[in-house]
Order: C-alpha cells, then structure tokens, then sequence
C-alpha cells in the first residue's frame, strides 16, 4: 500500500467570517471525514498549519519570515493516508468538508517511498 499526502490549501478567508457555531459545525464535518477515513485503517496523521512561517534561500543565506503565499494558496493543513492506488486517494480527497468552499482545495501528492 503506498502513502499520499493531502494538502489543504485556501478556506482561510470564509473561516474567519463564520460564527463560531458555524466554525464547530464545520470541524465535526472534518472530524467525521476523517473518522471515516481512519475506520477504514487508511489514517496515517495531519495537523492543521498556521499561515507564518520562515523561508530559508540562497543556499541559507537569507530567511524570509511572513506568511508563505496569498489565502488561496496557502497550505493550511495536511493530511497523510494509506491507499492502493492514486485513483483510491483522489477518490478519498472527494469527501474534503474544505471543498464546500470555492477558495479552498485539497492537492493529492504520492509520498516517495523509503529505500
């Protein structure tokens, strides 16, 4: 079985102009998906991201600290699954509650595998 990263990218700008009893709804929503995806035993882990962070370039010789790109492309979380085929994880990414809103999407990327 290989593994796939999904990457959570937008949704930022919609959240913070819901209530917080919206914001809850939502999350269950998450919560159930993934819930779903974990019974299954196809769960590996994934955190949510905040949007700051540093960028080292030029070899390491420059760091840039701010937040990583516009709210649309910033990655604002992740998760990592276990599925057959890239075909089964896109099929997977499908039920993304993030994709209930047009700004956000979710990015399915193969992990390289070890050895």
């Amino acid at each position: 079985m290989k593994e796939f990263m999904f990457l959570f990218r937008g949704g930022d700008d919609i959240w913070n102009t819901k209530s917080p009893e919206e914001q809850q709804e939502h999350m269950q929503h998450w919560q159930k998906w993934i819930g779903e995806i974990a019974k299954k035993g196809k769960f590996v882990g994934g955190e949510r991201l905040r949007s700051h962070g540093s960028t080292w370039i030029d070899g390491g010789a420059k760091i840039i600290d701010r937040p990583f790109t516009e709210g649309k492309e910033l990655v604002g979380g992740y998760l990592r699954v276990k599925a057959d085929s890239v075909e089964e994880a896109k099929e997977m990414a499908k039920g993304c509650p993030g994709l209930q809103w047009d700004c956000s999407g979710v990015e399915v990327r193969e992990i390289w595998p070890e050895g």
